[in-house]
């Protein structure tokens, strides 16, 4: 069993905890990002929200789908499908005894992928922007899950 001492004394610990704060701020920011989209451009998916802007049939007509809302919203389920893995294997990871500088290129490749898949996203940069910044996310998830694994198999 690992001490609260013990992982406020591993330095990678400290780190990972650092940056999957870092990326978690950042997946949180995008449900806010999504919200002023939909409210900036008048675009709900639930009828209860529209109501602000109108009752009834009026109301109807802000049920809808906006493209700029639909790219947020697509961005931010890519944030899921990438930091949900990464933060389990970078908890195993870090806590699997890795070198310090080893660790913290992983970790700052992956949130520095992430952050700048969002600003391709978002703005929209040309492929291959976004199609590279999200496979170098999903090598360093994968290269901490080789090491992991390469380090701790037991048959």
């Amino acid at each position: 069993m690992v001490s609260p001492t013990q992982l406020k004394e591993n330095e990678v610990f400290m780190a990972f905890s650092s940056y999957a704060t870092i990326i978690i701020l950042k997946m949180m920011a995008m449900s806010a990002i999504t919200a002023c989209y939909r409210i900036s451009v008048k675009a709900f998916a639930n009828p209860e929200d529209s109501v602000v802007f109108g009752k009834g049939e009026n109301a109807k007509k802000y049920i809808r789908t906006d493209d700029h809302v639909e790219r947020v919203r697509r961005a931010h389920l890519n944030d899921l499908e990438n930091m949900v893995p990464f933060l389990g294997i970078g908890l195993l990871y870090s806590l699997s005894g890795p070198d310090l500088s080893t660790a913290l290129w992983h970790f700052r490749l992956f949130v520095g992928a992430r952050i700048y898949h969002t600003i391709a996203y978002l703005t929209p940069l040309p492929q291959p922007n976004r199609g590279v910044s999200f496979f170098v996310g999903y090598g360093v998830t994968f290269s901490m899950a080789y090491r992991l694994l390469k380090t701790t198999w037991y048959l």
